[in-house]
Parts: structure tokens; sequence; C-alpha cells
């Protein structure tokens, strides 16, 4: 059901703006509700209205009306198809729609509209969410119901025999009551059904009061006390005799199923085992008898152990006292009657009616498990009950073997096709529900009017005052344009009759003058106000006329409507004579009109709300003035307040019963303008509305609110007016109001008409239109009820509440459910639609009704309980083979959701209980019993349902139903029943119980319900079965599939699970880990027996198209399988996949490092081979790429921290491996590159020219280069090319980098450097600079070809051919990258020694000390040590820098000779630019002394082209030797950039043996040693060659 939400915002009308005075009309399905009427050619009401929708197929009405005098004209209607409405929780902007001229009607509806009018409206329609199902959704359900409907056409061939004999037994209803159902108020909007479809009536035979006990009780008031002590007694003994929570039932144990009963969409009723219906069905008490309920239900019946008798029990009237002592005997007999219980095997669906059925004699055992001896023992208390109450009647013919086969015990639907099974029945606690039921029911259905004889009496007089009379056939006024002769005042407003000529209207007939505006307003009826006039001013004759005339009246409406009087005289039980009596009393009381009639009325003005503000202030001063007949009365006035409290009594006598009460609100106004205007209209203050009241609708006492209604069309009025009423009628004081009368006559018509003349049957009226909620009876009921209202003032909500009320008492009759859900939303919309006339509350408003608001609400309430006793047990009283009572179902559903809106709209409660999750719990309960049996009785019902083969069908002992822990058979046939269960629910009862379709869904309830029970047993289960683990990791993994697909299909997207991690995965984590280890086994087994069948074919390529071998291909085909198995787990939860995933990327890992370690260890002997080494690092690499493929499998970045850093570290050291394979594979080549280089050397000597080369020479420079390269380029060549078609391209790039390394270091070390081949290595060149005079020995050495130095025109040569090599390593893009070539350090390296062969001596001693920065540091084993003094000085003009140098002295200087000892200290400053300065000083020298003291300064000037960090002191200590070289001891090299920063220093530095330099401070001495004609350069070579002399001692 959906909420339609409609907003009449503004029209557009053509036509002068005076003509119009419009109100819009709104109709949809039987609820009907109208604006205020507003003027002008745009009218704008702004006005909201919300209706209850259950039918999408109908259209909302909208219809302009344009209000008149007399009548109000049609101006245009629109009709709006309810399934072209969106859905939407905000107000929209609306649409505008032309108004038509006509409708279109179809089979009695509106379908549309046609002839388009020049009118416009604006409205703004939605459906409010929670909303109705989307379209698509909608026609595939209704596909489904029909098709489900479709097959219960022919399945009463049973129930209709049944039917032709009265039925003793009435199985009732067994329900959970919870509690909480009451507390969620998440409901739909407490939308409530309108739907004024009746379901057809069930087959059902007229049976009231029928009981497990008959009684033969003469009135049916007698027969509720008695019925309720025999209730309470036999429930009071009836006991299950078991402790459980569940007892099971057989099936179709009664008409309905029982409670909890898992009925499908069409359960075959006539094929039930009807021989065990009996028992249960009479175990059942049924407290319809209360309601005078006509419920159908099987008869019932008992078998006895011989076969002999069946025995139908009809039971005798029994006495209380009789009745006890069948309860004593019951227990006695409980043991062996169990045994007589006939069992029976089920049949194929075709066998015959008069099968043979075989039972079990005395002696054998009974063939059920103990488990089933609950509803035995249960069953067989209630046939002993039966068969003392025997019928007579030929025993021989049981009637329910008359149509179809016998049915089995026990039914369960199959998954494949669940619309051929029959039910699985299931008997709850039963007897606790029952008696609280039958009292509610009794609470419900006592109506006291029945018994309230005098105010039957009296009401009986006032019926047939109102009938032989009605209203609706009083003569009308005769009124004329009038023209008065005299000041002549209006009677209806006692305004004066303006004018010259045609002043105002007057009847012909009674003479009553009034303004034509006030016409409308007097509604006496014109010829009994003649005779009341006449007579009481003497014209006899003329008032003779008039009674005459309503005497023809009276006769003509006796004569003509004969059936009226009869049925007011049966339901009030008069006989003839006193009726005919009574006829005539009422006709003289008619004809003396009000002449003999007077009454005393009290009434108290109590309050208003919303009154219009008529000062300039935004206010009012509003008081009341009230007239009846000619005495008027005033309340004081309230100043500024739009809501006042008065609470004022006035009293008045009134001796005219068709006189009225005219109540005004005025606001009071004291200003010249209002004293001009008294003077000119006899009114000086402001209209703020008035009511009147008929004084013939009053009697007793009323509270009562009144809207404020317009005097003319110009006023503007609003609010209500609240008016307490009391009336005396003068011999009526001791008389009831006239709504208990109304209710009196109501109660006792429907009382008559239902369980008198239709035996508890209600007989719903067929009634068609937008006020068909208003017709209760039959033509001449509806008209007693009707006439009596519109005479006594009854308003027709009060006629809808009353009726409702007395259909509450047979709310379970079929067709009932939708007649009250309809009158239920109309009571809703009309105190919840409040216009925008009034501003009172829905709740005042109701708070105000006349019906009593304690009273309704306790209906409401009560019914509310009832209601979801009976849903609780929905499969039992709304069998889904029944259709109409599925309608009923629904009806019932939409009663409680119109409950709800009511509480919440109109009560204006909180968060009243939800329909919705009543009927939730309800169901809930009833899975909880169904899971309960299914899972006891397992395999049973698994073999009987679903086993083909007869031969299988060994039967289990009872012990081994349940799950075993040796095996795991017993789960998935468990869940197999499990998923019958859940389709059943799914394609039965959630297609009827659609009202809420965002909350309650059966079948997803089910499927939680069953999830959640299922889950607990099952957890268990897994927990047992890791103790003892006695079944294979493989059965596991297949019943973990099994769980994993009934959670998916069925559990996952439901609300209380949607989002959430399941636990199921958790169950099952040990046993996969299980397999995970097995396989792992598996994995490195099938590893070894790839990579053998791949050595065994020579590893040879899989196809043309890939480079690598088969074994890769095996080996990830099998890992990839046993990942899909774990990735078809489809494990939910994150943490449980976590531990799956890093426990197989373990294996991964070990499979893939083995297979890599076995590669490597043979790589070597491979590497000889032209191909294969390529394919074996093609192996790797792939393995590699189908890694990371597997990564991205396993959920790449997604992938759990761990087993991704796992995988990355296998992926690293796969990387590894291949970097150690193509370095190994590179270093192969080493020898051949070697031998290539060597001879390019050659090439390159003979290559002769000076550095500079003239432009014209460029070309030979080219050509030099491509003749050295040749030698290289033959030989790469060959092995490039075969390897860019072998090698992978990331394994081809790995070879290249390889041999791009060992070409550029050994191009490096053969020709730009050329190695020392001397022992020693770099000491030949300090041992042959130690004396510049044995230079010829270093000359020596640079002739022989190794250390040969380059001249720069075969720098230059060289230059080139790197730019080549390097081409040609790129190959177009298709080799290496020129980023990589250019910034590999073995190309740099060889760069830079290339570009220091061109470098000026002093840029090659400034690049010495700055990159020489450790040549003195770090000293182990110090010499001896110096203690100097530095001063630096800048010169601030000229930037020169000055440096001086203070030798202190020397300290414990390490020297053994024999001779003389002579220590002197010299200090060089090395740098640039030092050519032209002073470079060198020397100290004197001091004998045989070991820490001489010198003292000595000296002075270095440097120039300003550098800073100091460009230069830096060496401090050598020598022993002078006189005519040969003098000995080193010592030396220290100080960097000027370290003192540089603090301008001086002074310390004690230590002595080492030598200078230390890295490779390219040996780079540069090797470079400089070359150059022998520059005296700088051979100074340097020496002093960085010098070391520690040899001592004398050693």
């Amino acid at each position: 059901m959906s909420l339609l939400c409609v907003r009449v915002k503004k029209a557009k009308l053509q036509g002068p703006p005076d003509k119009f005075n419009t109100y819009v009309t709104l109709k949809v399905q039987n609820v009907k509700s109208t604006t205020v009427a507003v003027r002008g050619d745009q009218p704008c009401w702004e006005q909201d209205f919300m209706f209850e929708i259950s039918r999408l197929d109908l259209g909302l009405i909208v219809e302009v009306w344009n209000k008149g005098l007399i009548w109000d004209t049609l101006v245009g209607t629109v009709w709006i198809a309810l399934k072209a409405i969106h859905q939407s929780d905000e107000e929209g902007p609306g649409e505008w729609s032309t108004l038509e001229a006509e409708v279109v009607m179809k089979h009695d509806e509106i379908c549309g509209t046609k002839n388009p009018t020049p009118h416009k409206i604006l409205l703004d329609t939605r459906f409010e969410l929670p909303f109705d199902i989307p379209e698509e959704e909608a026609r595939y359900w209704t596909r489904k119901l029909e098709q489900i409907n479709s097959l219960g056409d022919d399945e009463y061939s049973f129930q209709e025999e049944v039917q032709k004999k009265p039925l003793p037994s009435a199985a009732s209803q067994c329900s959970f009551e919870d509690a909480d159902s009451a507390v969620d108020d998440r409901d739909s909007d407490y939308r409530s059904e309108t739907s004024n479809s009746i379901p057809p009536p069930y087959h059902t035979t007229a049976q009231p009061n029928a009981s497990v006990h008959q009684f033969t009780v003469p009135s049916r008031l007698q027969q509720q006390g008695v019925l309720r002590e025999s209730c309470a007694d036999s429930l009071q003994n009836y006991d299950l005799g078991c402790q459980e929570h569940v007892a099971i039932s057989p099936a179709g144990s009664s008409r309905y199923g029982s409670s909890c009963n898992v009925s499908q969409g069409s359960s075959h009723l006539s094929e039930l085992d009807h021989s065990h219906e009996s028992a249960h069905g009479s175990e059942q008490e049924d407290d319809h008898q209360e309601r005078g309920s006509n419920h159908s239900y099987h008869s019932s019946g008992s078998y006895q152990k011989d076969g002999q008798a069946w025995l139908r029990e009809q039971e005798q009237p029994r006495s209380k006292g009789e009745e006890e002592k069948v309860c004593e005997t019951e227990e006695k007999h409980a043991d062996h009657s169990a045994v007589k219980l006939p069992l029976e095997l089920e049949k194929p669906k075709d066998v015959d009616a008069g099968a043979q059925v075989s039972y079990h004699g005395d002696n054998e055992p009974p063939p059920f498990p103990p488990g089933r001896a609950h509803w035995i023992r249960a069953i067989s208390k209630v046939r002993l009950r039966l068969q003392e109450g025997q019928d007579e009647a030929d025993p021989s013919k049981p009637p329910w073997l008359k149509g179809g086969p016998a049915g089995g015990l026990y039914g369960i639907d199959s998954m494949p096709d669940l619309r051929k099974k029959k039910p699985i029945p299931l008997v709850s606690d039963l007897s606790l529900v029952q008696s609280r039921k039958a009292g509610i029911t009794s609470a419900m259905a006592t109506r006291t009017s029945l018994k309230d004889e005098e105010l039957k009496s009296h009401v009986y007089k006032k019926t047939l005052q109102a009938l032989i009379y009605p209203i609706s056939c009083t003569t009308p006024h005769n009124f004329e344009v009038w023209t008065a002769t005299t000041p002549t005042y209006c009677y209806e407003c006692e305004g004066l009759l303006w004018g010259i000529a045609r002043q105002g209207m007057r009847c012909g007939e009674c003479g009553v003058k009034c303004h034509e505006k006030c016409q409308d307003l007097l509604n006496a009826d014109c010829l009994q106000r003649a005779a009341e006039k006449s007579s009481k001013h003497g014209a006899e004759d003329r008032t003779q006329n008039f009674i005459m005339a309503m005497k023809d009246r009276m006769k003509i409406r006796e004569r003509n409507k004969p059936e009226i009087f009869d049925l007011i005289r049966d339901v009030f039980c008069e006989s003839k004579l006193t009726h005919a009596q009574q006829m005539k009393t009422v006709k003289q009381s008619v004809l003396d009109g009000t002449s003999k009639w007077s009454a005393k009325i009290t009434i108290t003005v109590m309050c208003a709300q919303g009154l219009q503000a008529k000062d300039k202030t935004g206010s009012s001063d509003p008081y009341v003035t009230v007239q009846v007949g000619k005495t008027k009365k005033r309340t004081k006035t309230i100043f500024g307040n739009l809501n006042p409290v008065w609470e004022e009594k006035f009293y008045f006598e009134c001796h005219n019963s068709s006189d009225r009460i005219k109540v005004r609100v005025w606001d009071e106004d004291d200003d010249i303008k209002s004293r001009v205007k008294q003077r000119l209209k006899r009114e000086s203050d402001d209209f703020l509305g008035q009511t009147i009241i008929e004084v013939r609708t009053l009697s007793g006492e009323m509270d009562v609110w009144y809207n404020l209604e317009k005097r003319t069309d110009k006023s503007a009025v609003s609010g209500a007016i609240r008016l307490q009423i009391s009336v005396e009628i003068k011999g009526e004081e001791k008389v009831a109001p006239y709504h208990i009368q109304y209710t009196c006559l109501h109660e006792n018509l429907f009382h008559h008409l239902t369980d008198v003349q239709g035996n508890g049957v209600v007989k719903i009226p067929d009634a068609k239109g937008d006020d068909a909620w208003k017709v209760y009876f039959d033509e001449t009921a509806q008209e007693i009820v009707d006439e009596f209202a519109m005479r006594y003032g009854i308003e027709s909500i009060y006629q809808a509440m009353t009726h409702f009320a007395c259909l509450s008492s047979k709310y379970m009759c079929p067709g009932v459910p939708a007649v009250m859900s309809t009158l239920l939303a109309n009571i809703n919309a009309y105190y919840a639609h409040t216009t925008a006339s009034t501003n009172v509350s829905a709740s005042d408003r109701f708070a105000a009704s006349n019906f009593g608001k304690e009273r309704f609400v306790k209906l409401l309430d009560q019914l509310h309980n009832s209601l979801r006793i009976d849903l609780s047990m929905y499969r039992n009283n709304f069998p889904a083979s029944s259709r109409e009572r599925l309608q009923d179902l629904k009806s019932t559903v939409d009663l409680l959701t119109s409950i709800t809106f009511f509480r919440m709209k109109v009560q204006e409660l909180q968060s009243p209980p939800r329909a919705s999750q009543v009927v939730k719990d309800c169901v809930k309960a009833c899975l909880n019993s169904t899971y309960e049996y299914i899972f006891n009785n397992c395999h049973e019902l698994y073999s009987r349902e679903y086993q083909t083969d007869p031969n299988k069908n060994q039967d289990l002992p009872p012990e081994e139903q349940g799950p075993s822990i040796r095996n795991l058979d017993f789960w998935p046939k468990l869940i197999t029943l499990i998923v019958s269960i859940i389709e059943e629910d799914k394609n039965s009862y959630t297609p009827v119980l659609n009202q809420f379709p965002q909350e309650l869904a059966v079948g997803k309830i089910s499927a939680e319900v069953m999830w959640s029970l299922f889950a607990q047993d099952m957890k268990y289960a897994m927990e047992e079965h890791e103790k003892h683990r006695l079944c294979k990791s493989a059965d596991y993994m297949n019943l973990h599939f099994k769980v994993k697909w009934l959670y998916n299909e069925y559990v996952r997207d439901l609300p209380a699970f949607k989002g959430k991690v399941p636990e199921y995965p958790a169950w099952f984590e040990q046993f996969v880990m299980q397999w995970l280890d097995e396989n792992e086994d598996v994995s490195l087994e099938f590893l070894h027996g790839a990579l053998e069948r791949d050595k065994k074919d020579g590893f040879q390529q899989t196809s043309e198209h890939a480079l690598f071998s088969c074994s890769v291909v095996d080996v990830f085909t099998q890992l990839n399988q046993s990942f899909e198995i774990i990735k078809k787990l489809e494990c939910p939860d994150p943490v449980i996949v976590a531990h799956y995933n890093r426990r197989f990327a373990k294996t991964i890992g070990k499979v893939l490092m083995q297979y890599a370690d076995i590669l490597s260890k043979s790589f070597q002997s491979y590497c000889s081979k032209e191909k294969l080494p390529c394919i074996l690092m093609n192996n790797i690499q792939q393995l590699r790429v189908q890694l990371e493929k597997m990564f991205e499998a396993m959920g790449g970045k997604e992938l759990d921290a761990e087993a991704s850093d796992h995988l990355k570290e296998l992926q690293v050291k796969l990387n590894n491996v291949l970097d150690e394979l193509s370095a190994v594979f590179g270093n192969s080549f080493q020898a051949r590159i070697d031998e290539c280089v060597k001879q390019m050397s050659d090439i390159l000597c003979q290559v002769k020219g000076t550095g500079n080369v003239a432009a014209n020479a460029r070309n030979t420079v080219a050509q030099d280069a491509d003749n050295v390269l040749r030698p290289l380029m033959d030989f790469l060549d060959g092995n490039l090319t075969l390897f860019a078609t072998v090698c992978e391209k990331t394994v081809l790039k790995r070879v290249l980098k390889e041999l791009w390394r060992v070409v550029m270091n050994t191009m490096e070390k053969l020709i730009v450097l050329p190695p020392l081949t001397d022992h020693t290595g770099t000491q030949l060149i300090f041992s042959a600079a130690k004396e510049l005079g044995h230079l010829s020995k270093l000359k020596d050495h640079m002739v022989r070809e190794e250390t040969r130095s380059l001249t720069p025109k075969q720098c230059a040569v060289l230059d080139l051919a790197l730019d080549t090599i390097k081409q040609y390593f790129h190959a177009g893009g298709n080799g290496l990258k020129k980023t990589f070539l250019e910034k590999s350090p073995d190309l740099q390296s060889l760069r830079y020694a290339l570009s220091l062969y061109t470098q000026t001596t002093d840029t090659l001693i400034k690049t010495f000390v700055q990159t020489q920065t450790a040549q003195g540091s770090g000293v182990d084993d110090p010499v001896g040590e110096v203690s100097i003094q530095i001063d630096l000085y800048t010169h601030p003009g000229t930037g020169e820098h000055k440096v001086t140098v203070k030798v202190v002295a020397a300290n414990d200087l390490k020297w053994q000779t024999s001779g003389m000892f002579r220590p002197f200290v010299e200090i060089t400053m090395i740098g640039p630019h030092q050519s032209d300065k002073k470079r060198k000083f020397t100290t004197k020298s001091k004998s045989n002394n070991w820490a001489p003291k010198y003292n000595e300064t000296f002075h270095f000037i440097l120039g300003n082209e550098d800073g100091p960090d460009a230069y830096e002191l060496q401090v050598c200590v020598k022993d002078y030797c006189f005519a040969r070289e003098d000995r080193v001891l010592g030396i220290a090299v100080m960097q000027l950039r370290d003192i540089a920063d603090k301008g001086s220093c002074a310390c004690w530095c230590p002595l080492g043996r030598r200078i230390h330099m890295d490779e390219t401070g040996l780079t540069v001495l090797r470079i400089l040693s070359q150059r022998t004609n520059d005296e700088v350069a051979r100074e340097f070579v020496k002093l960085k060659s010098e070391s520690r002399s040899t001592e004398e001692g050693t």
C-alpha cells in the first residue's frame, strides 16, 4: 500500500472573474476530499491531501466545481492514472493539467476524460516513500501470483463434498505472541488499504458456534457465557505431554494447516491424509463461536485398530461434569491409543481415491522416531474426547474419503518445483493462546444495546417516526420573488429586506419570507411548518388541508415501502398488534409536529480555534451570539485573540422542533465606521463565522466541534467552535442521546441481518462509486439507518464508526477484512485530512467525536491484538490454497496498517506498533518450529522427497537421523530442505503480503530465520569435526561450496546481512587451510615432473610465438587451478581471505623459487649453447609475468599486506635470479670481447695525426672510427640478431645491458686506461718518478703497448666510435633506452677517462686537489708528527690570497739510521696557476734530533683565479743526505678548504708513509706522468709518487 500526496495549488479559468467561486474535489478508490471555495478566475487553494492507495490500476479523479446558489456546476475533470505518478519525499512545483468536459467509463469505472476545456489546474501529485514496488517488479509479482493461483482452481473436489454436511469440529489457530512486535517504529508511514474489492466468498457452510463441545443452547447470548467456561476448562486440561517448544503434527492437521505450517503456494488439500486430520482438527478449540464466525473446517474422525468402525464424531450435548470426567480419563488411554494411530505412506499423485491403505497392527512397534511421539500423545487425548460423543450416522462412509487420494503423513516441498509438494504442518503451544483469544473475541462481541429493552423500545418508536415521514422526502418550500409593502425582516438572518420592490423571497405554501441568499438555509419541511403555524394561529380549515396532505404522504409511504416497516418490526421483535398501534401513535406525533413539543436547551460556548484576523493589528476581538428561535444571547469579548476561550453557559427554552440554533462569532469594533454600519445594517461588528444546528438533531448531552461556515459568498471565514449542548425534551427527559439511539438501531439491524437471518455470515452489500463505503446494508436496511441519521443529525462518520464496531466482531468472516480496511481508511481520512478552513488538529477533532474517543480506541486495540494472533497463524487461517482467504490475508494486513495509520495520524501517537513488524514476528515463530522439525527428520524427509530410486531408501535408525561426525551427508540434505521452505515462502506468501515491499518480504524473513538457525547448528558441527577430522578435506570443501551457495542465493542481500561479514567462512577455515597444505605438496611434485619432462624435450619453445618452454605453463596451470578453487569459495570475510592468500602465497613462493634454483644450478653448463640460455632466462621472466598476473588475480593492490609483501619479495628474488643469470650469460662473452677490443686497440694505434682536426679531415675521423669498430661490430652483429629473435624483450634488455657493461669496461681497461703490466702495478710510476733523472724508465714503460697514451685525434676517433656503439645498442628504440646508455656508470667512467686526456695540467691538478680529499687522513700508523700554523689572508682589492705557514717543530719521528740523522721539513703548495710563483720552501736541518724545533715562517702567494679550495699544502719530512737524494720520512697533506672559513689554524699533523688516492687520482697521475715537457706536471707527479724510503735498520 502506498501513501498518495496531492497538493491542489491553483487554476487558470477562462471567463469573467466574478463568475467563478470554485472548489476542487479529489476522489481516489473510495475516499473523497474537497478544498475550500475560492473566488476569481485564478483561484489559489494550496491545500494538501493524503490518500492510502492499495490498487495502482485505478486513477485519481480531480473535479473542479463552481459553487452556485442552489446547485454547483462542474467546470471540468482531470483523470490521472496512479501508475503515472512518481515517487518522492520532496514537494514538487506541480504540473498544469487541462480540464476536460466528459469522463470515459469502462466496467463502471472511470478510465479517462475527453473534450478539453480552456481551463487549467496546477496539481502536485507524488507517492511518498516508502513507496510501492516499481512497475517491473509489480508486473513480475502479478504474473507469479496468477501462476500460483491458477494451480488452485481444481482443488476443491473434496471440500465441496464436505460442505454438504454440518461440520462439528473447528480447528483453531495457535500463535507465537511476541511482546516486542509493537516496538519497531519504521512502519511504512502507517499506510492503510482502502480497496473496496471484495474477494469471492470461500467455500464454507453456515456453521455458527462450531465448537469441540456442541451445546444445544437456544440463544446466542446465553451461549457466550457457557462456551467461555467450557473452553477454559477444556484448555486447562489440554496438555501436549511434552516440554519442548515445538510439537510435531501430521500433515493437513487442520483445514488450514497449523501455525508453523510449511504450506505451499497450492497445497492440494484434497490429497492430504484426512484420517490424521481428524485427530488434530478436533484438538484445536475454535473460538469463533464468540463472533458467530462461519469458518469451514474438515470434518474430523478417528479410525479404530481393527478397521471395523469409522467414527464420525458429532458431539452430543454434555454437561460440565461430564467434561471433567473425560479430562480425567484421557491420561489413562493415552499410551495404547498412541499405537492405534494409522500411519499412511505417501501415494503418488495419480493414485485412485479408493486406494487401499495399510495400517500397522497392535504388536508392531510404532514406525516413527521418538521425536514424533509428542504430537501423537496430544492427538490420542483429543481422540478420546471425540469417541465419547460418537454420531449414530452411517459409520461406513467417512466423509474425507470422498474426494481424491490420501496424502502422506508428512510432506515437504522439493527444490526444483515448489508447487507440487505438500506442506509440512507443525503444531505449537496451542492452549495458552486459545483461552486468551476466546476472551478477546467475546469482549469485542458484546453489544449492550442488544439487551437494553427499554432503549430498544424507544429507538423502535423513533425509527418509525423517522421512516414514516422521512426528511429525504419532505416537501420543499415553494419560494417566489416577492415585493414587501412594509418594512419586513428576513426570517433567517433577521436582516431587513432592502429595496423598493422584489426585495426577497416568500414561500407560497407556508408564507415564510427571507433574503434570496438565505433561502438555502431554511430547510425545515414546508408542510409541517405550515401545519404548526396554522394550528397556533387558529386557521383550522387551512390546517386541515395541510394535515390531510401529510396524512396522504404517510399512507403512500406505508403502502409503497412495507418492507421497511416489516424489517423494523422484525429487528425489534415486536408483535404485529403492537406494531400496528405504534404506527398510529407515530403518525399522530408527526401531525402534531412541534405544537406539543418543548425542550430545555443548555449551551456552553467553550472555545474557538483559528479565527480570521479582522483588525489592523493582525488579530480580532471575538465574541459569540447564540440564538434559539427569537431568543439571542451573547458572550463577553476576548480581546486580541484568534483562539479565544469563553466557557459561558446559556439556557434556552424551545417550543419548535424545526427551530435552529444559530451560533455566530463576531469581531467587536468600536469606531466611527462601525457606528455608521450599525445605522445602516443593524450590524456594527465584523462577521467571523457561523454554525447552524437543527434542534431536532439534538438529544441528551453533546460535546462537539463545529466548523465555522460562511454566511454569504463574500464572507472570509476560518476556524471552528466547540460547544457543549445539553437537551431535555419534554416527555423524553431520561432518554439517551440520539447517537446512542442510532447505535442501538445499527447494532440491532446488524445482529438481525447477520446472526438471525444470515446464520453468522456477514452479507456485504454490492455498492460502487465514491461513497460505496457509506453503504452498510442492503437497500432496505440502509434506508432505515440513513433516514434515522438524517432526521436526528447523526454524522456519516458516526455511522461509519458504528458499523466498523459491528464488523469487528466478525472480522474473520470472508470479505470482512477488506470492508473494515476501507471503512477505517475513510475514518482516517475524515479525521486526518484537516482542511485549510480550520486549525483544529486531528487528535482534537477525534477527541470531540460523538462515538467516544476511549470507546473507539479500545475497540481498535482489541482488534489489533486479535489480528496479531490470527496473523501469527496465517498458515491456518489463510491457507495458500484458497485464493479468497489469501485476499482476506492481504486485507487483514491492510486493516492492521490502517489501525497503525489511525494511531499515528489521528491519535497522533509517537510510535504505534507497526503492522510490518507484527507480521514479521508471526512468520519468524512459524519458521523456528519448521526448522527444528526438518532438522530432526532430515534423512527421512529428504529420502522421501528427493530420492528417485526406491531401493536406496534404507531407513536410518532414529539416533542416526541427525548429523554424524563420521560423514557430512546430513548437511547437504538439510540445505536442500531449507531451500524448499524458503522458496515456498517466497513464492506463496510474499506476493500476497506485499503491502510493505521495503520491510516485509516473507521469503526474506524465511531466509533470515532459516539461516540463523542453520548457522548455529553448522558452526557447532564444524567445531566438532575440527577436533576429529574424520572426513577428507575435499568433502569439507564441497560442503563449504554448498553453504556458500545457500548464503549467496538467499541470505547475502537480506538487510540484516547486507554489508556485514558472514560467519560461515570461519567454520571452514581450518579445513581450507588443511586443503592448502595438502595442495602445496601436490604442486611441488607437479613442478619436478614438469621440469623433468621439459629437460627431456631439451627445453623446446612451446610455440613459435612463445619464447619460453612448457614447464612454466604447466607449473602455473596447476597453481591457477588451485587458486581458482579458493577463489570460487568467494569468501566474503577479508580476514580469512587474507589467511588463505598468505598461505597460498607461501606455496607460490616455494614452487617458483624451487624452479628458479633448479635452473640456476645448471645454467652455467647451458651458456655455451646458442639458444638454450635465452630460453631458460625467458622461463624465469615468464615466471615473473605469470606471478604478476597471479598477484592481480589474488586482488592486486587490495591483496592482504602480508601476502602482498610475500609475492613482491618473491618478484624481487626472481628479478635477482634473472639478473644473476644474465650476468653469468654476459660474462660468458668476456673472452671473445677482450679479443675484439685488443684488435680495436691495435687499429687505433695506427691512427696518426694531431688533436685539432681540420674541418675537411672530419670525415677521415669517421672513417677511422668505423675501422676501429669493425672487429667489435662483427662480433656483436651476429650475436645480437640471434638474441633479438630468441629472447623476450625484458630478457633481451638485460642481456644487452650485460653486454654493454662488458664492452664499456673492456674498452676502458684495454684502450683508454690500459693496465700496468708490472707486477707492482701503480708502484712503477712512483718508483720511476722518484728521481726525475730516471724518467727514461717511465718513458720506456709508456712506449710499451699496454701503457701508451692516446693522442687527441685518437680520443676524437674513440669518442665517435662510442656514439656509434651507443646507437647500435639503442637499435632505434628496440634495444636499450638512450637515457640508460647515457647515464650508465660504465660509459660515464669511460667518457671521464677520455676527457682527462684533453685537459690542461692546471685543470688536472685542480681536479686532483678537489677530488682527493683523503690523501693523508686516517693514518693508522703515523711515523711522527709536525706542528704547523697556517694563516690565510685575502686582499680586499685584488682578491689575491696570501698564505703564511710557520713550521714550529716535529715530534716523535720514527727513523732508524747508523749515520747522521738530519731531518728537515719541505712545504709545497699544490694547485693551479702556480707555474710562475714560488711553490716550495724547506727548513734548516737539525742534526740527530728526533724531535727538532724549527720555528721558521714561509709565505706563499696564490692568484685570484681560484679560491682556497683548489689548493693544498703538502708537508714532507726528509733526512738530509749529502751528494745523494734525500730520504723521505713521512708525508702529510693539508687542504686549504678546511681552514678557509676560520682564516687560521695551528695543529699537529700526523705523518703517513705515502699519499692515498682513488682511481681518479691515479688516472690524473698517469696522464700527467706522460707530459714530460711540462715542469709543473713533472714536479706534481714526483710529489704525489713519493713514499717513505727504506730504513737502514730493516
